[in-house]
């Protein structure tokens, strides 16, 4: 992989006010992407191997993509402005007319729940990766709290 961009993974998920906080990161940053409770739910079913009973919209084009030949390679989550972030799905398609790499526009909570149900690398651009905040200690601290023992703190 290039340079340019770096391997993340989703390192945790919290419920918000108004949504769902996804962290991703690496060894050496954690960053937020803000998504609505239904894609954090998705997340979270697929993170824990959920089997659904129906197919949910993502599992549709997972099975239209396998129908069609055509396979996710990864996703990169490429720009971020005025605290929207923007990502691209990288497929590889190949058929009786040849070999093709499709790049796609896409919502980075819709291109992590493809890349998760595929088990696919997301990545991000090394830029976006440089100027997002660091969650690490908050992502850190979440953790510890969700850990400790109700009641622990007035001993």
């Amino acid at each position: 992989m290039k340079p340019d961009v770096v391997a993340v993974a989703v390192k945790g998920l919290m419920p918000t006010a108004n949504g769902c906080a996804v962290f991703l990161g690496d060894d050496s940053k954690t960053f937020v992407i803000y998504v609505d409770h239904a894609i954090g739910n998705v997340i979270q079913l697929t993170l824990d191997g959920v089997k659904k009973e129906r197919p949910l919209t993502h599992d549709l084009i997972g099975s239209i993509m396998l129908g069609l030949d055509t396979k996710l390679d990864h996703i990169v989550i490429n720009d971020a402005r005025d605290g929207t972030f923007f990502a691209r799905i990288i497929l590889r398609m190949e058929n009786e007319l040849g070999k093709k790499i499709v790049e796609l526009d896409a919502r980075p909570s819709d291109s992590i729940v493809l890349a998760l149900q595929q088990k696919r690398p997301l990545f991000v651009a090394r830029t976006v990766l440089t100027e997002a905040e660091d969650m690490t200690e908050i992502l850190d601290r979440v953790r510890r709290e969700q850990t400790e023992e109700p009641g622990e703190d007035e001993a």
